[in-house]
């Protein structure tokens, strides 16, 4: 089983990344937000768990989240290996995560980080701007849709978030940063992480 695991900080790019990833290594790319959304809309016993989490506004807990993607990577589909996009989160669910593949006779393959600096991160977030029926990205400046206001793929609105205001997306990358940091740091020594400039086309 190839595990890839995509890390960087919100607006790298992972996401982007990620898709493109899945296409060309035909690999199922898994990011646990999405995770969350489908079970609480199915709901599972897993998303009455993170439900109530999410609507008081809080993350949900490692261990929920970790037991959620176990579950997924078990579907037939991810038999041959996943990208994991923006997981692991924080050195406790790499730990997790670790523990778990090697229980399965598996482990990460490679950790791509992809390096943007904190500026850069700000302006693209808060120029950000999203498809409300499939999540397709779109951005003010770098990626803007033919049409103002309508997903080019699927002609849904666009939405922006409420979190992605400046002095709110300061404050989320503040505090999110760090966890990034203890994330790259796990698998540094180890050999798997390969550092990508985000800035880059």
């Amino acid at each position: 089983m190839k595990v890839l695991v995509l890390l960087g900080a919100p607006g790298a790019g992972k996401g982007t990344q990620a898709d493109i990833l899945a296409r060309n290594l035909g690999l199922p790319r898994i990011a646990t937000g999405d995770l969350f959304r489908s079970a609480v809309r199915a709901g599972t016993p897993l998303g009455v768990e993170a439900k109530a989490y999410m609507e008081r506004g809080e993350f949900v807990p490692d261990e929920i989240t970790v037991r959620m993607l176990l579950q997924r990577i078990s579907a037939p589909d991810a038999a041959r290996g996943v990208i994991l996009d923006g997981f692991p989160r924080n050195r406790a669910q790499a730990e997790a995560l670790e523990a778990a593949l090697a229980a399965r006779g598996a482990q990460v393959e490679s950790a791509l980080y992809i390096e943007v600096p904190e500026a850069d991160l700000l302006q693209r977030l808060s120029g950000r701007w999203l498809c409300q029926a499939h999540g397709h990205t779109y951005h003010d400046t770098a990626y803007p849709p033919r049409s103002p206001g309508v997903c080019d793929v699927d002609g849904s609105p666009l939405a922006q978030r409420d979190d992605d205001r400046p002095e709110i997306v300061a404050a989320r990358l503040r505090n999110q940063l760090g966890s990034l940091e203890e994330v790259v740091e796990f698998y540094r020594p180890k050999g798997l992480l390969r550092t990508v400039d985000g800035r880059r086309p």
